[in-house]
């Protein structure tokens, strides 16, 4: 693995791994055809139980190597192409079937489910009901095949997106144009085509994230050998938390509080009930999140004067207190706040593009022994009877 994973991994900068080098603890060794420097997985791991104070436990955990998603300091690259790049170059049609390797990107169109309309208000409950029904009328599911895992991939996030909100006027379009006139009913003229536009990108730029919560879920399922349908279920129970679907509705809150109560009162509100800013910050990227100014760029025009002022009001304010800098959940709380969607439009949006990323991992799981992961527990007895 290279330098910045190798540190990523064992929870140190990049200059106390090469510490570790000099100091005889690890070895590097010099990139095949490159000029960067890899570390063995083996030694990595090694060197991660000895942090842990050396304990050997008997387990069947599995070490999880990847070619869907590799994360950077520069930001996400899907299958070894930039990601905050392919946001302005590719369409999310295009992007899913660069991280499924499909040979076409297939059919988008609204799939008939048969079933009448969907009973639910929520948004959430809406997609998961559509997942279901998805899978209820596939005479196949079972069929774990690329070329079908695809074809079901497909189907979900179209019946997805054109559950959650208001219909188009007319059948077709974009997963990004249905899914932006669904949350905000916007059928015409330029503001129609720039919301898609900054959707598409938001699509692009969520579609995956290495092996965050919700896709490690999606990976153990597969290697259960469940089918798609199951497997995306249980992405969709984990993406539930606030703590990782419900994220960028916490920062679309602190704008709301913005400019209701002002900049200074919303962001000390929050530090005091939630000891952070929603928004700001991420446990990967130490400096900046990449994918915060790539979708901001194109949800600013969105925004009315008044609101673009005080969304960098929030940020300015954030940074003159050694706030750590935004993330791409503030983006995209800006992008739903500024063209009046609803509060949980981010999560609709994050979730129907991370099915693409899970689907990616589905299929790359299913090449894997099955079964492989198998934590041990060590047991504690508790000494009081409270506890």
């Amino acid at each position: 693995m290279p330098s910045e994973e190798a540190a990523l991994r064992l929870g140190v900068k990049v200059t106390t791994l090469y510490a570790y080098v000099s100091r005889g603890l690890l070895a590097s060794h010099k990139e095949p055809g490159g000029r960067r420097s890899v570390f063995d997985l083996a030694d990595i791991e090694r060197l991660a139980g000895r942090q842990r104070g050396g304990r050997q436990v008997e387990s069947r955990l599995a070490t999880i190597t990847t070619g869907v998603t590799q994360l950077r300091q520069d930001g996400p690259f899907y299958r070894g192409r930039r990601a905050t790049e392919l946001a302005i170059d590719m369409a999310f049609e295009e992007v899913a079937a660069l991280l499924w390797q499909a040979e076409e990107e297939g059919d988008w169109g609204t799939p008939d489910l048969g079933v009448g309309e969907c009973p639910l208000l929520d948004a959430s409950d809406r997609m998961r009901w559509a997942l279901v029904m998805c899978g209820a009328t596939d005479p196949l599911r079972a069929d774990l095949r690329p070329a079908a895992v695809n074809r079901a991939a497909r189907r979900v996030i179209a019946a997805l997106t054109d559950v959650v909100g208001e219909p188009p006027p007319s059948a077709g379009g974009s997963v990004a144009r249905r899914l932006a006139h669904g949350l905000s009913g916007r059928d015409r003229g330029e503001g129609a085509s720039l919301s898609a536009a900054a959707v598409d990108a938001a699509l692009v730029l969520l579609a995956d994230h290495e092996l965050a919560t919700s896709t490690v879920a999606v990976r153990i399922a597969a290697s259960t050998r469940a089918d798609l349908y199951d497997s995306l279920m249980a992405g969709f129970a984990t993406m539930a938390g606030p703590l990782h679907g419900g994220a960028s509705q916490r920062a679309y809150e602190l704008l709301v509080s913005a400019e209701r109560d002002g900049a200074a009162r919303a962001l000390n509100d929050a530090l005091r009930w939630h000891n952070h800013l929603p928004g700001f910050g991420h446990v990967i990227y130490k400096e900046r999140d990449p994918r915060f100014d790539a979708l901001w760029e194109l949800a600013a025009p969105l925004l009315s004067d008044a609101r673009r002022d005080l969304f960098l009001e929030v940020i300015d304010m954030a940074a003159a207190a050694d706030v750590p800098a935004p993330n791409c959940d503030l983006a995209l709380a800006a992008l739903s706040w500024g063209t009046g969607m609803p509060p949980d439009a981010g999560r609709t949006i994050f979730t129907i593009a991370r099915i693409a990323g899970w689907t990616a991992h589905y299929q790359e799981e299913l090449l894997e022994r099955p079964l492989r992961f198998r934590a041990r527990a060590i047991y504690s007895v508790a000494t009081d009877a409270n506890t």
